[in-house]
């Protein structure tokens, strides 16, 4: 299972407050403003700043 298109229509992300989009593999939350990756474990997005990623997109 995928998160929902429901819960990605009110996730934004926690730093910027900006919109977030699945990324390919559908393992993580991106944010193109912020460069970050959010991981997502076992179906529950984990968006936390100091756990999330570098982007390189």
């Amino acid at each position: 299972m995928t998160v929902s298109k429901e819960l990605l229509d009110i996730l934004a992300c926690p730093k910027c407050k900006g919109d977030l989009r699945l990324n390919e593999a559908g393992d993580g939350l991106i944010c193109e403003s912020c460069k970050l990756v959010y991981e997502i474990k076992d179906d529950i997005p984990i968006m936390l700043i100091e756990e999330a990623k570098p982007w390189e997109g």
